[in-house]
């Protein structure tokens, strides 16, 4: 059995509103063992057999659209990838604070060209490293809700799905997927 956690985008956010125990049922309704979610912004971690993530993560957004109505994007990563997220940090060793670190998760690896072209908005000081499906992301000056360098704004200069989460909640999300 290995340990995932799905990361939804944009949920209790916004307007998407989605109760964890919903998710939960949800999840486990699929099959999936010892299902658990960690705060309320969309993140379930479980066990499955399946050693396909795109599929795991394509069930999760299809139960959702088909019993909640809710269109989601739905990005799984495994306990090992978590693992590695997390050592291969460039900024974490040198920042004590866990809110001017984030990651910001990608559905797929951005094509080189749009790594090479991606550009920090005005004269923000942000750090940031694009390594395969993450982008490790350092705010040295302040925290992310001031930044211009979004979610949002990754996505369109990506050309990918993504959802971002803090430095705390993805060493927890790795310390929920531990095998």
């Amino acid at each position: 059995m290995i340990r995932y956690a799905g990361l939804l985008r944009g949920v209790n956010v916004g307007s998407t509103r989605l109760s964890m125990a919903d998710l939960r049922r949800l999840v486990a309704d699929l099959g999936h063992a010892d299902v658990k979610t960690y705060l309320q912004s969309g993140n379930v971690v479980f066990g499955s057999t399946s050693t396909d993530a795109a599929r795991l993560a394509k069930g999760i957004e299809q139960v959702l659209a088909g019993e909640l109505g809710l269109t989601v994007p739905v990005l799984v990563r495994s306990g090992a990838e978590l693992a590695a997220v997390v050592d291969g940090s460039p900024y974490a060793g040198r920042q004590d604070d866990p809110t001017r670190l984030l990651v910001a998760f990608l559905a797929t690896a951005p094509t080189k060209a749009k790594v090479a072209a991606l550009t920090v908005p005005g004269n923000e000081n942000v750090e940031f490293t694009v390594a395969g499906r993450e982008v490790h992301l350092h705010f040295p000056d302040g925290g992310y809700g001031r930044s211009k360098f979004t979610n949002a704004y990754l996505e369109k200069q990506l050309g990918v799905v993504a959802t971002t989460r803090n430095w705390k909640s993805v060493r927890a999300l790795r310390d929920l997927t531990a095998s």
